[in-house]
């Protein structure tokens, strides 16, 4: 089993039990790449260096507070570790808010939220039932990873599950204010003819999420150009998508859109229809030109 990301507990008012959070997210599957030369292929790193250019090692490198320009207050490892902070060891629950009232914007990194094997799990399971319940998220601090953090942490959903979910939230002050990308007077009137027909098409739409129908094509195609180059084959590349005419007429294009939708066969949220085979996304074929490096 993997080792939680952080341990600690859990607090509501006077009731308090063990927890344990654990990343619920895995990017260890993401495509890296490393910085080699063009020439030889070789591994390029990167020094540690002072003004001078002398190589320090990283043993020696502390962090340091500009309090002026070209001087620093330098902090030492320990002293940030041992900052007297009580979220460092603590989720308190400071108030309950409705999940559909945390904006979407706010949400940063999800967390499993489980109870500590050292822990009978009752408190647990009781606070989780009565979150579940009222439909409530506890909304608490918590420090970890150099920072403290904003959490919000509410019941997982899904059928059968049992554990909570930790959400990092951006603090109020990170979140930029839409209207400085805005006009400064940005009005316009609505056509009640338009309005219909958009919700009409949105309707069409609709359909229960189903995420496993969504994958990250990027990687996928930089999966595609790897394997093509190691096996020195044709390079993939993006077929040329036919040129679509410009819309002008609104009412038109939703016209015409929510009447394409009736005819198709996509899913209904009310009558799902089994769809067509999308036509095949992605690459043609291009003989590669210049060299191919091999690097071990």
């Amino acid at each position: 089993m993997p080792r939680p990301y952080w341990s600690g507990q859990l607090k509501l008012s006077l009731v308090s039990f063990g927890i344990q959070l654990f990343p619920a997210t895995n990017s260890s599957s993401e495509i890296t790449f490393h910085q080699i030369d063009r020439e030889t292929g070789a591994r390029v790193h990167h020094l540690n260096v002072i003004d001078d250019d002398r190589p320090i090692d990283k043993s020696e490198i502390v962090k340091g507070f500009e309090y002026n320009k070209g001087k620093y207050l330098v902090v030492e490892p320990d002293e940030i570790a041992n900052l007297r902070i009580e979220s460092r060891k603590t989720l308190d629950l400071a108030q309950f808010v409705s999940i559909h009232d945390i904006p979407l914007a706010m949400y940063e990194k999800p967390y499993y939220v489980v109870p500590d094997p050292d822990d009978s799990g009752e408190a647990f399971a009781v606070v989780r039932e009565a979150m579940l319940k009222t439909g409530k998220a506890g909304i608490g601090e918590l420090a970890f990873g150099g920072r403290e953090h904003l959490i919000a942490i509410a019941p997982a959903l899904e059928k059968n599950a049992c554990e909570l979910v930790a959400y990092t939230l951006r603090y109020g002050e990170e979140l930029r204010k839409a209207l400085g990308y805005l006009p400064e007077i940005w009005s316009v009137q609505v056509d009640k003819r338009q309005l219909e027909m958009a919700v009409e098409l949105i309707r069409q739409y609709s359909a229960p999420l189903n995420l496993s129908k969504y994958k990250d094509d990027y990687e996928a195609a930089l999966r595609n150009l790897i394997e093509a180059k190691r096996e020195n084959e044709p390079l993939p590349v993006e077929e040329e998508k036919p040129h679509r005419a410009k819309v002008v007429n609104l009412m038109d294009a939703l016209r015409r859109s929510v009447d394409a939708t009736k005819k198709s066969s996509r899913p209904q949220a009310d009558s799902p229809k089994k769809s067509k085979p999308p036509p095949r996304k992605g690459p043609a074929v291009v003989r590669p030109s210049g060299r191919i490096h091999r690097v071990a």
